[in-house]
């Protein structure tokens, strides 16, 4: 353990150090990367880090990938004010943009988020009618388009059901799968992503209609230069043909940039803190 300490802190030493060479004014900034977890940690890693990679060179900052063990935990440190940077979900971007501060930088080109209720391929629910009295599994209370949309429309629906959370989207999938849950609450990107034995063993029973999707912003902390800095690689990113593979490898087709109000239509559904009334 501490030999891997050891060996991270080098590395990031290395690659300040490179960057630094590299860069304009010779400074290199270490800024933070918080990912939501919707999957593993490992699998956000091997996805993410070279689209990392790419962010830091084209920034001159160092960009540190982080992400937290489940959901709950990433929505302690947000409210913390812990990521420089966080890649978050519509709702937490509404609610931590305003408690916290943190600023719209950027989201996914020509993409609205859909939330999603898979069952067993080979369950006999064939309606959501057919969810009344059962357990659902969602990754998080506050996880929006797998749990918020889904609840909030069986809701609507007069559906009772007894909501079940198992910490992350992958979960969602493998418990629906093997039968633990009846159904289970999610979305296209990461149902898309999982395995191909459990992505088959899956038929998606309801989608809803879309929102503005994630959104990658700062903490006040970041300054204006930086967020140019981090802008520019973006979008940098999303023309460079040779590196679109890094955009794939996340389920991304390009990145736009954004500002606060894009989430306005999040903010129409009267949503505006993690304490909320029960669904």
């Amino acid at each position: 353990m501490v030999k891997k300490s050891i060996f991270q802190t080098v590395r990031r030493i290395v690659v300040c150090l490179s960057l630094t060479l590299f860069s304009a004014n010779g400074i290199c900034d270490t800024l933070t990367l918080g990912i939501v977890p919707q999957q593993s940690a490992k699998k956000l890693a091997e996805t993410w880090q070279p689209l990392i990679n790419y962010i830091s060179l084209h920034s001159d900052l160092n960009v540190v990938f982080k992400t937290a063990k489940d959901i709950p935990t990433f929505e302690q440190r947000l409210a913390k004010g812990e990521y420089d940077i966080a890649y978050m979900n519509p709702y937490h971007f509404v609610v931590f943009h305003d408690s916290v501060g943190y600023r719209a930088l950027a989201r996914q080109k020509d993409k609205r988020i859909k939330g999603i209720i898979v069952v067993n391929a080979t369950s006999d629910i064939m309606s959501i009618n057919d969810l009344n009295e059962k357990d659902i599994a969602f990754p998080s209370p506050a996880a929006f388009a797998a749990t918020i949309i889904p609840s909030a429309f069986l809701k609507q629906q007069e559906i009772s059901f007894t909501p079940r959370y198992v910490h992350s989207h992958d979960s969602v999938y493998l418990n629906v799968q093997r039968g633990f849950f009846t159904a289970g609450g999610g979305i296209i990107r990461t149902l898309n992503s999982v395995d191909e034995n459990t992505r088959s063993a899956l038929r998606i029973l309801w989608e809803s209609e879309g929102y503005t999707p994630h959104a990658i912003a700062t903490h006040p902390r970041v300054t204006d230069t930086q967020r140019d800095a981090l802008l520019h690689a973006l979008l940098k990113l999303s023309d460079d043909k040779e590196s679109s593979q890094l955009l794939k490898n996340i389920g991304f087709k390009g990145l736009i940039p954004s500002k606060n109000e894009d989430w306005d239509d999040v903010r129409a559904l009267g949503i505006t803190s993690l304490a909320r009334p029960q669904l």
